[in-house]
């Protein structure tokens, strides 16, 4: 078995509004991580500017460079966590636009959507409201789902987020850190039975 330290995780939160509680909670999510010995990163949307896909700018234009690089970062990690706000009950644009365009990157000989296919996703989400983004998440697994990706089963919809929070800035709800714990535990056994099934055999007798 691969063992955990060894497993490298990205953080994506959906939102790039000053004060989310998507940012926050993904801020919790990888301090839950970096306690189980994990590597984990977190990185922001706004750092790989995206147009809105249109499929004349790719003909025309390639596939922005962007995408090309945020497509590379979710490659050089063993699994990866979306948190995501819920806007309508679907996830952002923001978001849903970024794997748009990663899901069109094609280099090194890999089919365009490779890199979804190759490592399990985790969902979460936070709202202010009592459903915690549940009915976003629902549509972002089939959205991820729809491209073959591996989404575990385990997910967190935080509820009445803008209150879950003690004065340490922890989760003040043992059912909400029960959960986080089962969410980054599932992902990380995923990765890692994942990457023993991708790395070569030791050839050595």
């Amino acid at each position: 078995m691969i063992p955990a330290a060894s497993l490298k995780i990205l953080v994506i939160p959906g939102s790039l509004r000053t004060g989310s509680l998507n940012v926050r909670l993904a801020a919790t999510i990888m301090a839950e991580f970096a306690e189980a010995g994990v590597k984990v990163r977190q990185i922001s949307l706004a750092d790989y500017p995206l147009p809105i896909y249109d499929g004349d700018l790719e003909a025309h234009s390639g596939v922005p460079a962007e995408a090309v690089k945020l497509k590379r970062m979710i490659g050089a990690h063993d699994g990866v966590v979306l948190v995501s706000p819920e806007y309508n009950s679907l996830p952002p644009p923001l978001l849903k636009n970024a794997l748009d365009w990663v899901t069109r990157v094609n280099e090194r000989g890999e089919p365009a959507g490779h890199v979804l296919r190759h490592r399990p996703f985790a969902l979460a989400s936070a709202s202010e409201g009592r459903f915690g983004g549940a009915r976003g998440l629902m549509m972002l697994r089939l959205m991820l789902t729809g491209c073959r990706a591996m989404v575990i089963p385990e997910q967190l919809a935080l509820s009445f987020a803008d209150q879950a929070y003690d004065e340490r800035d922890r989760l003040k709800s043992g059912t909400d850190r029960d959960t986080l714990k089962a969410l980054v535990r599932q992902l990380i056994d995923v990765a890692q039975e994942m990457r023993q099934y991708d790395e070569p055999e030791d050839p050595r007798p």
